[in-house]
């Protein structure tokens, strides 16, 4: 199995705060980087149902190399993964200009290691045992951030293939 699985595609609609309807846009791709199969799951789920594609690596190398594909404007990774640390997924954004956020997905992050990773670079530093919608919610603003750094989708870029 490769270490890279992608969740059905679908778009929905979800509200603002202001009540507005707002829809996930199409080719919107998000990465998650994370070895631990109860979180990446749940995560999973919660991004697909709100209209997300996403794709799941399970070691930082592999997510690594996915994120310099440039499918991807938001990734959320675990702070620290056997073979590495998140801080090689802000490098590669801005080594390659790819313009990604990085979102932090902690299960224990003080105060003062939540600093410093925003200082970092990490666009949002989310607590794993959060309410679905926070890390919904901070999975749009990281994408609309990546969209006003020039990280859309771009046609050139070809979406991995469905197993059969």
């Amino acid at each position: 199995m490769s270490p890279i699985t992608q969740t059905q595609e679908s778009t929905c609609e979800s509200k603002t705060h202001s009540g507005l309807p707002l829809k996930v846009p199409d080719g919107a791709r998000i990465l998650i980087v994370c070895d631990d199969n109860p979180d990446t799951d749940r995560l999973s789920t919660v991004l697909q149902e709100a209209g997300f594609v996403s794709e799941c690596a399970k070691s930082l190398t592999a997510g690594c190399e996915a994120a310099k594909s440039g499918r991807f404007q938001v990734v959320v990774s675990t702070p620290l993964l056997r073979d590495g640390s998140w801080r090689r997924l802000t490098d590669i954004a801005n080594h390659y200009d790819l313009g990604f956020e990085v979102v932090l997905w902690a299960r224990n992050f003080d105060l003062a290691e939540w600093v410093e990773a925003l200082k970092d670079g990490a666009f949002d530093v989310l607590d794993a045992m959060c309410d679905p919608p926070k890390a919904v919610e901070a999975t749009r603003r990281a994408l609309w951030a990546a969209y006003l750094k020039g990280a859309g989708p771009s046609p050139s870029v070809t979406s991995p293939q469905k197993a059969a």
